[in-house]
């Protein structure tokens, strides 16, 4: 594994980790769930031999800290992060930008708020129920995390949660604990660390964002949705192929789940080397 360079980025109400690797263009990855920078690094080596591989931990999360804990959480300030740190590393030059789940939802925020800046883009199941046509069911879904969450706590929030994310028609009962992939089991207490602010702030605000289609439509030919090859009829699935059809662009299938980045790095590496060649 290689050494990244690290730095950090002081932004409004926060202070930004941040990971350099490789040389070449700048490719941003903007990770999703509680993982921060750490959980792309099974596809960041495999990248930097191609290109200066950026990574970040979200503010909030793992070692980007808040001025205050306890913050609203916005996609536009989370897209504004990711813009300053294009700024920081790579001013003025278009770059590449690859976002999973809710970083997904921050990098199509960053593109419609910066499309100068980004000659093309990249992600991988983003959340964004609210194109979908049941998108009340998922409204009332995300209400009924937050109030198990302070009722009853964490890990039965996760249950209510884990349930809304199956499969559509899939009626088993969900498992409270929270699977990782054998290569995030090294990450798992600072995962756990992250999971609260997660699921009570960044889940909430992040699955209510409308992104804007209209703006999308206009830069569809930099941008490419990808989907598990095996998450299909999951909700993050569903939002993203939705999301593609809107859009009137096919969506490309990379292996694995939702999280097929860490399940499947090198085969999910090359298929975004691929997907920024313009060659998928």
């Amino acid at each position: 594994m290689t050494e990244p360079t690290v730095g950090s980025l002081r932004v409004k109400g926060a202070t930004l980790h941040y990971e350099v690797r490789g040389r070449g263009p700048l490719l941003l990855l903007i990770p999703g769930g509680t993982g921060g920078a750490a959980s792309l690094d099974g596809i960041s080596d495999d990248l930097a031999a191609e290109y200066t591989v950026a990574t970040y931990d979200p503010r909030g999360m793992s070692r980007s800290t808040l001025d205050n804990p306890e913050a609203e959480q916005r996609v536009a300030e989370h897209a504004d992060d990711a813009f300053r740190i294009l700024e920081r590393l790579s001013p003025g030059e278009p770059a590449r930008v690859f976002g999973a789940s809710s970083g997904a939802i921050a990098a199509l925020h960053l593109l419609t708020i910066h499309p100068e800046r980004l000659e093309r883009f990249v992600v991988h199941e983003p959340p964004v129920v609210e194109v979908l046509p049941d998108a009340a069911e998922h409204r009332a879904l995300i209400a009924r995390v937050q109030a198990t969450l302070r009722a009853q706590g964490l890990m039965p929030a996760m249950a209510v949660f884990a349930a809304g994310l199956k499969k559509y028609g899939d009626t088993t009962e969900p498992e409270a604990e929270i699977k990782l992939p054998p290569q995030a089991a090294a990450r798992a207490e600072q995962t756990m660390v992250n999971l609260p602010y997660f699921v009570g702030r960044i889940v909430p605000s992040f699955m209510s964002y409308a992104p804007d289609i209209h703006r999308l439509e206009a830069l569809s030919d930099r941008l490419v949705i990808a989907c598990g090859q095996e998450s299909c009829g999951e909700l993050p699935y569903r939002s993203a192929a939705f999301l593609a059809e809107r859009l009137g662009i096919q969506p490309q299938h990379f292996p694995g789940g939702h999280t097929g980045l860490t399940t499947h790095p090198a085969e999910f590496s090359e298929l975004l080397r691929k997907a920024f060649r313009c060659s998928i």
